[in-house]
């Protein structure tokens, strides 16, 4: 085996934490899959982990040559990978992660058509709304909806994603419909919490371009927005939903737009890929299908029929 071969275990020992798991993504035993470890050990005269019964630790080396050799063996594989399907299409496996509303709304039904476009392709799916670490996961691609931090990651816009302020007809009629952002601050509200605490503030345009923040709160907050929107078609308070999310709602009536004539801050729907100096070809053909399929007006926004029923 080449050192890339012994290069390519370690990194999936590291990223599973389990020489077993690694053996077996790899079809290798467990006994060949340690030999091998121990034999890179040795050829680099450092320890790459600490082991014990239970657990397997890397060290500060095993650290670095993750850090520093994930770029080189991505490369390399690219490149072979892209000289062996010059003439055959895109393989492989791509890993994908993304959230897992949005998943299965506008990813899922997708997956079929395009595995029909690339039948040597494999697919592996993360559904979860964790900000992981792109690199250190060994996740090829994200779909990540909201602001982007800065980062050492590439991102491409795919879509809009534009956020309503709406709650259940059966709510306005019992507390009445704001007539202008301060008034959101007698209302029950529901709050999402994220990573950096309770999204309470909530700021807004009017027609004439006026900024208005209000304060609110209310009697349900949730790191899910799924927890939210069915609390808000309860009829439970007000919300701040992308339209992707609540686009079935507001086009049976089950939601109703509040404050029509205010804009919420727009943020966008990415794909999101680790820096490197070759894309693989497999990760190039999942980002143009996606911007085929959800680019432009996206679809939860194409349908005249679907326009939101405002309140008032």
């Amino acid at each position: 085996m080449s050192r890339v071969d012994d290069l390519n275990l370690f990194l999936r020992v590291f990223d599973a934490g389990s020489i077993s798991a690694a053996a077996r993504s790899l079809d290798l035993s467990v006994a060949v899959a340690s030999q091998r470890l121990r034999a890179l050990e040795q050829s680099l005269g450092v320890r790459l982990f600490h082991r014990t019964t239970r657990s397997l630790t890397p060290t500060d080396e095993g650290l670095a040559l993750a850090a520093q050799g994930r770029p080189l063996v991505d490369d390399l594989q690219t490149l072979m990978s892209g000289l062996r399907q010059a003439g055959t299409g895109v393989g492989g496996t791509l890993r994908l992660t993304t959230s897992a509303t949005f998943a299965r709304h506008y990813v899922s039904p997708l997956l079929p058509e395009f595995m029909g476009r690339h039948p040597q392709l494999r697919l592996s799916v993360d559904l979860s709304d964790q900000m992981h670490d792109l690199v250190t996961a060994g996740f090829d691609l994200a779909l990540r909806i909201g602001a982007l931090e800065d980062s050492s990651l590439v991102a491409r816009r795919l879509a809009a994603n534009r956020r309503v302020l709406c709650a259940s007809p059966a709510y306005l009629r019992r507390r009445g419909s704001p007539a202008k952002p301060e008034e959101l601050a007698r209302h029950d509200c529901l709050v999402l919490v994220g990573s950096q605490g309770r999204a309470d503030m909530w700021r807004m345009k009017d027609r004439r371009g006026r900024e208005a923040a209000v304060k609110v709160d209310g009697p349900l907050e949730s790191s899910q927005g799924e927890v939210l929107r069915d609390a808000a078609v309860a009829g439970m308070g007000i919300a701040i939903h992308s339209t992707w999310h609540v686009a079935d709602d507001l086009r049976a009536g089950r939601l109703v737009v509040v404050l029509p004539d205010c804009r919420l801050p727009e943020t966008g729907i990415h794909a999101v890929m680790p820096q490197r100096r070759l894309v693989p070809a497999r990760v190039t053909a999942f980002v143009d299908f996606m911007a085929e399929k959800i680019g432009g007006v996206p679809p939860w926004e194409r349908d005249a029929a679907a326009r939101p029923r405002r309140s008032g």
